[in-house]
């Protein structure tokens, strides 16, 4: 039997050159698209481009490194591109990166793991089919590790979800007498509308559109509105006022109180990224679900001893059940100062990391030790 398909074998250059691009893919922001990174190596293996995908609308890595490569040399037949996930087939806000990478001239495909993402996926079979080599499996492993709650969003047809909090050190949002404006400073406050300016969608519960009629839009820092505005979404069945300020940009009410309806409903009408803003009951609704990709807690320097609590009760009884996280340094470091607040950066820690994403069918990778 030939197993060369089932365990591919792969060059040393190809290897180290997959190592730097997860190192650039972590660059990325995450959100509606994964974290991927790219590598072209020459004939003789020698790196002669490299790129990430800095977010969404900006052009994919595979795309950003054959550029960087091209401002070295005119031709790339004969190269290859090391990527950290199967080039996509498909025409979004960019164009498929398979047909960038024929038209380059490349003429192999080495990439770590396979898109999961229906409209994207195939593009290695496309690649195949117009004479480009392209091979899958190498580092696959650590592509997953990377973008283990992408692939979880995106298989379950949901978008990606981050949650915002703002609170004290004792983990409070606001005070007895239910003030919160402002807990944390402008340097935070900032940073939360630079999230919003990335996300397709900011979602509140309809406690607190009564409560504080928020306008739920991006602002630049100098309070002007930001060119890309977030879907506004109030979740929850008590009606919104006509004069709300939430209605005063792209709205939808959705009247339910689960939180994976309202995140289903929110995919089949084009939401690849969802931020949670709202209060304790929302927070506690999304987290208990599961369904909380990405967090980002802005914690002020200060106590209030009583008040309201950031999270309600999980369901959680014994500290061996507790909810648990790791500090995610992707898109910039996971522990920044904001102001005089401290911003964490955190994502769900993988209950079984070996169990959390699938094998490759094609088998594992070997590198070579030349």
């Amino acid at each position: 039997m030939d197993t060369t398909s089932l365990n591919p074998v792969f060059s040393a250059a190809e290897c180290d050159a997959m190592r730097s691009a997860i190192g650039l893919a972590g660059r990325g922001v995450r959100g509606a698209n994964p974290l991927v990174g790219a590598v072209v190596l020459d004939e003789r293996g020698t790196v002669i481009g490299s790129g990430y995908h800095r977010g969404a609308g900006t052009p994919h890595a595979e795309v950003d490194a054959l550029t960087n490569a091209l401002t070295q040399r005119a031709d790339l037949t004969g190269c290859t591109l090391i990527c950290t996930l199967e080039p996509c087939n498909h025409a979004g806000r960019t164009g498929p990166c398979t047909e960038a990478i024929a038209t380059a001239g490349i003429t192999r495909v080495v990439y770590a793991a396979d898109d999961v993402h229906g409209p994207a996926a195939g593009g290695a079979g496309w690649l195949t089919a117009h004479g480009v080599e392209a091979v899958g499996g190498l580092l696959a492993d650590e592509s997953h590790q990377l973008n283990h709650r992408w692939r979880e969003a995106t298989s379950s047809r949901r978008p990606f979800i981050t949650l915002k909090i703002a609170q004290t050190l004792d983990g409070k949002v606001a005070a007895v007498d239910g003030s919160s404006q402002w807990i944390t400073g402008t340097e935070s406050r900032s940073d939360g509308h630079s999230i919003r300016q990335r996300a397709d969608a900011v979602l509140v519960g309809t406690g607190t559109v009564l409560a504080d009629n928020p306008r739920l839009s991006a602002r630049n820092p100098d309070g002007t509105d930001a060119e890309r505005q977030p879907l506004r979404v109030a979740m929850g069945r008590r009606p919104i006022p006509v004069g709300a300020a939430i209605r005063r940009g792209r709205f939808v009410h959705l009247t339910t109180r689960d939180p994976g309806e309202a995140a289903r409903q929110l995919y089949d009408d084009g939401v690849g990224h969802l931020m949670i803003e709202g209060g304790p009951t929302i927070a506690t609704a999304f987290l208990t679900a599961g369904l909380v990709d990405e967090l980002i807690v802005y914690q002020a320097p200060m106590f209030l001893g009583a008040g309201t609590p950031a999270v309600q009760a999980l369901g959680i009884s014994s500290l061996g059940d507790a909810s648990s996280w790791m500090l995610d340094p992707h898109g910039g470091a996971a522990i920044t100062q904001c102001g005089n607040d401290v911003r964490f950066h955190l994502s769900p820690a993988p209950a079984d990391t070996a169990a959390s994403h699938q094998t490759s069918s094609k088998g594992p990778s070997t590198c070579s030790q030349e």
